[in-house]
């Protein structure tokens, strides 16, 4: 018994080594097993891999931002605080990890399994009054979403690569009775038994599988007739069979793992696109609470013009020189600035609302926010020329950087693997197998035979040792071998999946072709809508300017009994309406070069962006706020 039991732990420690070297390294957190879990027993641990809690809490740089109750944001703070804060990307972060353990489960030859996490659009601006993104399906992020790796199971199933190791003990008595004692001199025949089995088995991507298998019995009778009691049988039992057509490949066994290879790819780069689309979204957030703050600057200077010719006219009706109804007009224009004006209001306070939300990693542990308000410390500057090299260099150049295109190529490479393993499973299934097997039989003689059969063989009498000896020695061998042959008739569900599968490809051939269509048309109607918001701008520009020479001479008219009050509202009117075009046409310039950035790939290396921070959730940039802060504008409704 004890000789079993060093063999047992011999066994146990050999075989353990195997399984932990194949144990893959992760970035999860895995705590020492217990204590009690020895050098032995420690490759059958169950691992207690655990994913750590959520992160639900801010990063600190939001807090540092804020002075005086209000938050001041320069555009690369906003990117940071969305770097580390958005919770589209802190979704998205998870890919990686979950398609690592995907290759985690192929590579013990399990199936793959779809944890594709989607691209999620960016938020939005509460009023879009003006703006423009071009309609190239860029802004917002919109032609980002999908697309993630590819999962499919037809065709010969993997091998299972994780080693098998079965172990059985067992003992037993039994009590047969007996009508005939001529055989066992006994009218109830007792057995004590005691069996044990060692098991271990593997497969192997060439196609390859073999078992090994340990065994080892004692058998004790109350029979006088048997020469030896117990008896002690053992043998050694190797079983190899091999695929000679289906599953014969090596690229066909292990393509589940190099698709989830690649699948780790296309997630790293559902990644990259999210980081993409939200820092977009973000920014076209920022740009437009600036334009929104500019436009309530407008309408207080509206307000501030309309009701100083209230005011004057009210006195110019006291002395007689005007008509009552001029001071009506005035006041009318006094109540439609103050409309205009509340509206601009609402449009800022709810923009501040969706940035926030979009910085911000728990808003109901964080109401103190909703009492902060945002102070942009940027100001969109429009060059007055714009560099652009010729089409084909930009269409170039972008092909080789939109992460949808490496995506689709990856995916492709993926539906390529997976096709090899349908074309293999049309092929009949032809095994080989060979097997070899060792007896070995002991025993010491038994003290109650009868001499009924002659004296037991001496080279029989022991124990397990003998057993083994015998085992070792091959003195008892057994050989055989062979093939075994199926041929499915007509194979119908192989052969239409081989079918189906090429039509996919060759449809996956043609979205890559379309996908490169698209990009040389995100990029030429880029160019052009930012060529034309530089343009709009200006012209937007000059026609303020006009507006406010108009004003001037208007209110010098009227000033000298010229014009009348009509003439001046209508004026300002033409001057407001020339200022909320041009605050339109920045925003207008901020989202065409921002869906410009995307269209060329150039998102992430133009605003600075590194994938480690991203992938981390911590920026190490430091924010630098200003000695001198901007002061804050009042806020509240037009009263």
């Amino acid at each position: 018994m004890s000789q079993l039991r060093n063999a047992f732990a011999v066994v146990l420690l050999a075989s353990g080594s195997i399984i932990f070297a194949q144990t893959s390294e992760v970035s999860i957190q895995t705590p020492p097993p217990p204590k009690y879990v020895g050098r032995i027993l420690k490759p059958f641990h169950l691992e207690k891999r655990v994913v750590a809690a959520a992160k639900l809490s801010n990063s600190p740089r939001l807090e540092q931002l804020v002075r005086g109750g209000n938050l001041y944001l320069s555009v690369q703070d906003v990117i940071a605080l969305a770097l580390e804060n958005n919770l589209d990307i802190a979704v998205q972060r998870y890919s990686p990890l979950l398609a690592r353990e995907v290759l985690r489960r192929a590579e013990g030859g399990g199936f793959l399994r779809q944890v594709d996490t989607p691209v999620a659009a960016g938020p939005t601006s509460v009023s879009t009054a003006g703006i423009s993104i071009n309609g190239n399906g860029l802004g917002g992020g919109g032609g980002l979403g999908g697309g993630g790796g590819i999962v499919s199971q037809i065709g010969p199933v993997p091998p299972n690569l994780d080693p098998s190791l079965y172990l059985s003990y067992g003992l037993g008595h039994t009590t047969t009775p007996l009508t005939n004692t001529l055989l066992n001199q006994t009218t109830a025949l007792t057995q004590n038994y005691r069996q044990f089995v060692f098991q271990y088995s593997q497969q192997f991507p060439t196609g390859t599988s073999g078992t090994f298998t340990i065994y080892n019995g004692r058998s004790l009778l109350n029979s006088s007739t048997p020469l030896f009691n117990p008896s002690i049988s053992g043998y050694f039992d190797l079983q190899i069979n091999q695929n000679l057509l289906q599953g014969l490949s090596v690229g066909v066994n292990n393509r589940n793992i190099r698709v989830a290879k690649n699948n780790l790819k296309v997630s790293n780069l559902q990644v990259k696109l999210q980081v993409v689309t939200t820092v977009s979204a973000v920014l076209n957030l920022y740009w437009d609470l600036v334009s929104f703050n500019e436009a309530v600057r407008i309408k207080e200077q509206a307000l501030e013009t309309a009701q100083s010719l209230y005011d004057g006219n009210r006195k110019q009706v006291a002395i007689g020189a005007l008509p009552a109804i001029e001071v009506t007009r005035a006041a009318a224009e006094v109540s439609a600035s103050k409309e205009d004006l509340l509206i601009a209001q609402t449009n800022l306070s709810q923009q501040e609302i969706v940035l926030k939300s979009a910085l911000n990693r728990n808003s109901m542990q964080n109401v103190w926010l909703d009492d902060v308000h945002i102070i942009p410390l940027d100001r969109i500057e429009v060059p007055k020329t714009e560099e652009i090299r010729p089409a084909t260099d930009l269409i170039q150049e972008a092909a080789e950087n939109r992460l949808e295109v490496e995506r689709s190529k990856v995916n492709l490479d993926s539906s390529k693997m997976l096709l090899k393993g349908d074309k293999n499973g049309l092929l009949p299934s032809l095994q080989a197998f060979a097997e070899l097997t060792n007896h070995g039989l002991a025993g010491p003689a038994n003290p109650l035979y009868n001499n009924c059969c002659g004296e037991p063989n001496s080279y029989f009498i022991g124990g397990t040792g003998n057993v083994l000896a015998q085992i070792l020695r091959r003195n008892f061998p057994d050989y055989s071998a062979g093939f075994s042959l199926n041929i499915p008739f007509r194979n119908r569900a192989s052969q239409a999946d081989y079918v189906t599968d090429q039509l996919q490809l060759r449809q996956s051939e043609l979205q890559l072709q379309r996908t490169m269509n698209q990009v040389r048309v995100d990029v030429k109607t880029a160019v052009i809508g930012l060529q034309q918001a530089r343009a709009r701008y200006q012209t937007a520009v000059d026609t303020r300017a006009l507006a406010e020479e108009s004003l001037k001479a208007e209110q010098s008219r009227f000033k000298y009994g010229v014009s009348t009050v009509a003439q001046v509202i209508q004026a300002q009117k033409d001057l407001a309406q020339g200022q909320d075009s041009e605050v339109q046409a920045m925003a207008n310039y901020t989202h065409a070069r921002i869906a410009f950035d995307m269209a060329m790939g150039r998102t992430l290396e133009i605003n600075h962006i590194s994938m480690e921070e991203a992938l981390a959730g911590q920026v190490q940039r430091e924010s630098a706020i200003p000695a001198t802060l901007p002061a804050p504008r009042p806020q509240g409704v037009a009263k």
